[in-house]
C-alpha cells in the first residue's frame, strides 16, 4: 500500500500546473452542503445535461476532418482586431456603462465607475499545455499589462478557454478581487491567489464589490480541467448590478427556461454578453446556436427587445465543426429578426451600449462563403468585401 501511495503522489507531481487542485477542507464540506451538489457531482438544473459528445467518435471524425468544411472553421485573413490603446479606455464612459470584447468569453465591462473582467484569457491556446491545442485565430487587443486596473475578475467555470492559468498568475500580481462559483478557488489559490481575495459563490449567492453586487445565477453546462474529473467545481453565469446599470454574462449554457427566473429576478439588463459559438448537434445540451442565444437574450429581457446583446464565444479559437464566421452572420441576421439591438464588435473594439453600437459584419472581408447560412434562403454570405475598407469605428 505504502507503495502505491508513493507512485499516486508521483503521478500528482507529474500533472502540468495548469490542471489546478481539487478541492479539499472547508471548501469541499461546502461543496457538499450545496443543494446543487448529489451523488457526488453538482448537477445542472431542469434535468441530466448531456455533457459528453452523441454519436460516435466515427461521426465526430467525419465532420472535423471534412476536406471541404476543415477550411471554413478558421479565417482566410488576418482577423480585424481592433488596436485598443490606453486612450480608449482612460476616458470614463460618458453613459457610465462601456464594454470591450477582448476575444472569446474575454470582456473588460466597465460600470458605473468600476472596472469587471469576464473570464480573462490572454494564453495563446486553451490548454494545459503551451505546444498543443486550440491556438488563437488572432492576436489579444493589448497586453494584460496594459488593461490598467480591475476591481473584479468574473470566472464563469474552470475550461481553459475561460480560466487561463498564466493569466490568472499575472493578475494575481495584482490587488483585484476575484468573483468565482463554488470549488474554483482551489485552482486559483494553487496559483497563488490568496484566499482572502476570493468570492466563491454557489448559484444565487451575492456579493459586493465596491458600488456593484454580483450574483451567480445558474447555467447548463459542466466543469473540469484535469485527467481525474472530480466534477467537484461548480459553472455559473453572472448577474452584476451597480447604481445605474445591469449587465448580465451568460458563461457557456445550453438553453434552458432558467434564463426567464434569472431575468425576472436581476433584470431587465441593460447589455447582455451571451454565448453563441462552439455549438454542435453533436453536443446540443451545453452550448447555444445564435438562435437559442437571442432567445435566451429576450428571456433575461421578460420576452420582450429590450437592451443590447453582445455575441461571446465565439471568433477566438476554433472549437467546433461549425465556419468561423458562422456564429457573427447568424447572430447579426437572429437579432434582426427579433427586432433587436446587437453590438457586433471587433475583438479589443469599445463601446457604450446607451450609444452608438458597432454593427458592421466585419467577418465578412476574412470569411469564406458559408456552407450554411441562415435560414432566410440565401446560398452565402454576400462577396466578402476587403477588409482594409473597413474603418475600426464600425462603418464602411
Amino acid at each position: 500500500m505504502t507503495g502505491l501511495r508513493s507512485l499516486s503522489s508521483g503521478l500528482r507531481a507529474l500533472q502540468p500546473a495548469a490542471f489546478g487542485a481539487d478541492p479539499g477542507g472547508e471548501r469541499l464540506a461546502r461543496i457538499r452542503r450545496s443543494p446543487h451538489f448529489k451523488d457526488g457531482v453538482f448537477q445542472n438544473s431542469g434535468g441530466t445535461a448531456r455533457t459528453r459528445p452523441s454519436g460516435s467518435m466515427l461521426d465526430i471524425a467525419k465532420v472535423y476532418f471534412d476536406k471541404d468544411l476543415r477550411p471554413r472553421r478558421a479565417p482566410k485573413g488576418a482577423v480585424p482586431v481592433h488596436a485598443t490603446a490606453l486612450a480608449d479606455l482612460a476616458k470614463p464612459p460618458a453613459t457610465g456603462l462601456r464594454l470591450t470584447w477582448m476575444g472569446h468569453s474575454s470582456v473588460l465591462a466597465e460600470i458605473d465607475g468600476q472596472r469587471v473582467l469576464f473570464d480573462p484569457v490572454w494564453g495563446e491556446r486553451c490548454s494545459p499545455f503551451p505546444f498543443a491545442g486550440p491556438k488563437r485565430l488572432h492576436p489579444v487587443p493589448l497586453p494584460l499589462a496594459a488593461l490598467g486596473p480591475v476591481d473584479v475578475v468574473v470566472i464563469s467555470h474552470d475550461h481553459y478557454d475561460h480560466l487561463d492559468m498564466p493569466t490568472i498568475k499575472e493578475l494575481a500580481g495584482t490587488d483585484t478581487v476575484f468573483a468565482v462559483p463554488l470549488g474554483v478557488g482551489a485552482h486559483l489559490e494553487h496559483w497563488g491567489v490568496s484566499a482572502d481575495r476570493l468570492r466563491e459563490l454557489d448559484w444565487h449567492e451575492t456579493t459586493k464589490v465596491g458600488g456593484l453586487t454580483l450574483t451567480a445565477g445558474p447555467a447548463r453546462h459542466f466543469c473540469g480541467r484535469g485527467l481525474r474529473n472530480t466534477q467537484h467545481t461548480l459553472w455559473a453565469s453572472w448577474a452584476v448590478a451597480g447604481e445605474e446599470h445591469r449587465i448580465y454574462h451568460s458563461g457557456d449554457t445550453g438553453y434552458f427556461e432558467g434564463f426567464k427566473d434569472i431575468g425576472a429576478e436581476h433584470g431587465p439588463f441593460d447589455a447582455t454578453m451571451i454565448q453563441i459559438g462552439a455549438y454542435s448537434e453533436f453536443w446540443p445540451d451545453i452550448h447555444m446556436t445564435p438562435e437559442e442565444g437571442m432567445r435566451a437574450h429576450l428571456d433575461l429581457q421578460g420576452g420582450q427587445p429590450h437592451g443590447v446583446m453582445m455575441p461571446i464565444h465565439w471568433g477566438t479559437f476554433n472549437l467546433a465543426p461549425h465556419a468561423w464566421a458562422e456564429p457573427g452572420e447568424w447572430t447579426k441576421d437572429a437579432a434582426e429578426e427579433a427586432g433587436q439591438a446587437a453590438a457586433l464588435p471587433r475583438p479589443g473594439e469599445p463601446f457604450e451600449p446607451g450609444g452608438k453600437l458597432p454593427v458592421d459584419p466585419w467577418w465578412q472581408g476574412v470569411s469564406a462563403p458559408l456552407p450554411t447560412p441562415w435560414r432566410r434562403g440565401s446560398e452565402s454570405v454576400p462577396a466578402p468585401a476587403a477588409h482594409e475598407d473597413l474603418d475600426l469605428a464600425g462603418e464602411r
